[in-house]
């Protein structure tokens, strides 16, 4: 899907701009055309911002996307290891674990239907020392509290899976799967057009305004209104919500995760999804080797502090961002208690060597010359003040500017890093749901 195609358009609906002055001398009286309104806007083209659009359009309201960049998806949605999560790792009535599991069998129905890419490959999570035993066994136990099969095996049987795996014990999760989320994105934008919306792209919202009866969202290329408004905007998030005169109490920390592709030799060794007992004080599932939709094979991510928001390599540096990222009180907190893990990740990035290090706790067989860049994504990790990784989705609703009862004007999406892809269709739901009916 490009600009060009139908409803989508870089500068307005249906592709065509011209300037006020313009369009006001072409119109009887030189007035200006109205505002347009519709009953959602969303912003953010991302997949849960689409999903979030595609739950409105289909329940008959109108809806607009505005997406900053050129693009869907460029972001978190765009650039992840494509795993269909099965909502394994989630404390038990969370939202991610309600929301994971049903969009694991969801997202699988929704890429049937559209013919697109997916593949269920099931995945091993494997302990490689004793001290993780007792933490494999919590993710059996949350497991079978989330409905998500799982079944322990000893080494025998994790080689029946991964025959080159190195391990003492390993649970098997057959509903996991790989996918294109990026082609998933593209294709919930093509059915909001369909089902009579807009998506806008290249169209930054600068202000959010509530009113009585609307909502006003600002941008360069002139104002939408909404009944009500969803923020979906992912590594920017905290920033419009305080465009919206919100109080986020958190802070977007930007985490670079980087990918290392396996060549041909190393990628003969993996034949699904490899992933390595998590540690339990953070929300990174640690570095993990995937054959992805495209077949090729890489290991990651890593957690490296970008630079930048959107700061996708070691020279992509805005200073102003990364230092109202160092000097956040709960950055300068995670910076005090786990600053060895912090240079650990680093060491990481920075040394092929010590990447394959990580890398053959699991597999021993892969090499330092086996590896090759493939890649890095950012994710969008809220954090309190406190220092506190927020570990749940987070939604943060804003009522009517007279105080008067009802559904939010606007509704913020704070938290949503991975599992979301996976969950997005379910999210969307959710925040519809939340939304009601004005």
């Amino acid at each position: 899907m490009t600009p060009a195609s139908r409803g989508i358009s870089a500068t307005g609906s249906g592709g065509l701009r011209a300037d006020a002055a313009t369009v006001a001398a072409a119109r009887p009286g030189g007035a200006l055309p109205p505002t347009p309104r519709f009953d959602v806007v969303v912003v953010g083209g991302g997949i849960v911002g689409l999903a979030t659009a595609y739950e409105v359009a289909r329940s008959g309201r109108s809806v607009a996307v505005l997406e900053r960049e050129p693009r869907l998806a460029n972001h978190q949605t765009g650039n992840n290891s494509g795993v269909i999560h099965s909502g394994l790792y989630y404390a038990p009535g969370s939202f991610k674990a309600r929301l994971a599991v049903a969009g694991c069998a969801e997202t699988v129905a929704f890429c049937r239907e559209h013919d697109l890419p997916h593949e269920i490959t099931g995945k091993l999570v494997v302990a490689t020392e004793p001290e993780e035993l007792p933490r494999l066994a919590e993710l059996s136990r949350r497991g079978d509290a989330n409905g998500v099969p799982n079944r322990e095996l000893d080494q025998a049987g994790m080689r029946e899976h991964e025959p080159h795996v190195r391990g003492i014990a390993a649970l098997y999760v057959p509903s996991t799967g790989i996918t294109d989320y990026r082609a998933i994105a593209e294709k919930l934008g093509e059915l909001v057009v369909k089902e009579g919306g807009e998506v806008h792209l290249g169209r930054a919202v600068r202000r959010i305004v509530r009113r009585a009866a609307d909502v006003v969202a600002r941008t360069e290329d002139g104002d939408l209104l909404g009944t009500q408004v969803v923020v979906c905007a992912g590594l920017r998030c905290d920033e419009v919500a305080k465009a919206a005169g919100a109080d986020p109490d958190i802070r977007i920390i930007p985490f670079r995760g980087e990918y290392s592709g396996f060549g041909d030799r190393a990628a003969a060794l993996v034949k699904g999804l490899i992933y390595p007992v998590p540690d339990p004080a953070f929300p990174f599932l640690g570095v993990h080797a995937t054959r992805g939709i495209d077949g090729h094979v890489h290991a990651g991510p890593n957690a490296v502090l970008a630079l930048a928001r959107e700061g996708y390599s070691w020279g992509a540096i805005k200073p102003r961002e990364f230092l109202e990222t160092i000097t956040y009180p709960g950055m300068l907190r995670i910076a005090r208690r786990h600053w060895r893990y912090g240079f650990g990740e680093m060491h990481r990035s920075l040394s092929r060597k010590a990447m394959v290090t990580q890398i053959q706790r699991m597999l021993p067989e892969v090499q330092a010359a086996d590896l090759h860049p493939a890649g890095a994504g950012v994710r969008a990790q809220a954090v309190k003040p406190d220092g506190t990784l927020v570990d749940d989705f987070l939604f943060v609703e804003q009522g009517r500017v007279d105080g008067s009862a009802g559904p939010p004007a606007v509704l913020h999406v704070l938290n949503a890093p991975s599992p979301a892809a996976t969950a997005a269709l379910p999210i969307g739901r959710e925040i519809v749901a939340r939304l009601g009916r004005p």
